[in-house]
């Protein structure tokens, strides 16, 4: 009887420790992985989930007409309308092509062309040329004419592209 008595004493007393604080009550929550994630690691290892399949190949993309960050068809359109102007920089991913001075077949008159694809949209609002002569700043109506010749050549390139 006496033997019972300390054992249940010291069981009582066990269980009244996690009462008074010295038990674990505030545990975080256990983050385990879902089901579907234990079977792909299960299944792919560490190469991972393949990011396609083979049927990728025949859906639509969404981003047909981007390079980087800007249209393509207005990049290409910018290089081929301005192939008079050398190029000193350019940076598909922000979309800026600075140019040096050059002149056009038949003009006299030399231009300098900063030219700045801004959004991924064939869009007039993505294109924005500066123009400047080495006198200062090119007339308004200039500028107008380089930036229409560009988005008519970008046009063009997405029809070509579209019968492809």
């Amino acid at each position: 009887m006496r033997t019972g008595l300390i054992i249940m004493v010291c069981a009582v007393a066990l269980a009244g420790c996690s009462v008074f604080g010295g038990g674990q009550t505030n545990r975080e929550p256990v983050d385990t992985p879902s089901a579907d994630e234990i079977v792909d690691d299960i299944r792919f290892g560490d190469r991972g989930r393949p990011r396609g399949t083979i049927w990728d190949l025949f859906r639509e993309r969404e981003d047909q007409g981007r390079l980087g960050a800007v249209n393509k068809y207005i990049w290409n359109a910018s290089l081929e309308t301005l192939d008079f102007l050398p190029v000193q920089s350019i940076d598909p991913f922000t979309g800026v092509i600075v140019t040096g001075f050059g002149t056009p077949p038949g003009g006299g008159r030399a231009y300098r062309a900063t030219i700045f694809v801004s959004d991924p949209a064939l869009d007039a609002r993505s294109l924005n040329v500066a123009l400047m002569t080495r006198s200062g700043p090119a007339s308004a109506s200039t500028v107008r004419a380089i930036e229409d010749a560009i988005l008519t050549r970008a046009r063009q390139l997405r029809r070509q592209d579209s019968r492809l």
